[in-house]
């Protein structure tokens, strides 16, 4: 066999590899593409069919983002560890809390683990739920989502839409404790809404404390669900 001809199967062979190698990497990529794409599909069909069920004032007044929210508190890694979320498949949201004041719109995902902490909020598994009456516990992490909360004030509006409509809340108290201290996910005099996150917000490790956000359900809310 002559040296032309053992290199020219090399050549051959080489090729082959390369085409396998692009072909995976396409693979690859389309994959990702497509549940990133998937994602922003849930959360906006999730939308479609929860304006049947929202009051037509809320519908009027309610402008809802669907683009990437304001990145201009997180810290990189917490950019970093969103950005990888959106190739995850997620079930639809329990809902989508807004808090004008600080700027802060984000789906309420079933669950506190990681990947949903780094994708949205999460409903605290024990805690009523979105919707429904009783104390609803809501987490987030300190350098992402939650990371506004430190700008909270006593008296600040926190809308909660769900497929059962608008509940309105209103911040009544707020709290640094212990992680032990679950007692401030208990019942309380008027149905609530109680937002989780660690303290302090700039602190570098495990934050040692937690930062606890009370919001009582608005009166007008309150009336319109005894009619």
């Amino acid at each position: 066999m002559t040296r032309g001809h053992v290199f020219g199967d090399h050549s051959g062979f080489e090729r082959l590899l390369l085409f396998l190698g692009v072909l995976l990497v396409s693979i690859f990529v389309a994959a990702h593409v497509y549940t990133a794409i998937y994602s922003h599909i849930v959360l906006r069909e999730f939308w479609r069919n929860k304006t049947v069920a929202i009051s037509h004032d809320a519908i009027g007044r309610a402008q809802f983002n669907t683009g990437s929210p304001d990145f201009r508190l997180w810290s990189e890694k917490r950019i970093e560890a969103y950005q990888t979320s959106l190739a995850a498949n997620f079930e639809p949201p329990l809902g989508v809390l807004r808090i004008n004041s600080i700027n802060l719109e984000v789906p309420v995902f079933r669950g506190t683990d990681d990947l949903i902490l780094n994708r949205g909020v999460g409903h605290i598994e024990g805690t009523s739920a979105p919707g429904e009456n009783g104390n609803i516990g809501v987490a987030g992490h300190r350098d992402g989502f939650f990371r506004g909360l430190k700008d909270i004030q006593m008296g600040d509006n926190m809308d909660l839409y769900t497929e059962k409509g608008n509940s309105r809340y209103v911040v009544d108290e707020i709290l640094i404790v212990r992680p032990e201290d679950v007692a401030v996910l208990g019942p309380r005099d008027k149905p609530a809404l109680t937002l989780v996150t660690c303290y302090p917000f700039y602190f570098v490790g495990s934050a040692p404390l937690r930062y606890i956000v009370h919001a009582s359900l608005d009166d007008s809310n309150i009336a319109r669900k005894s009619e």
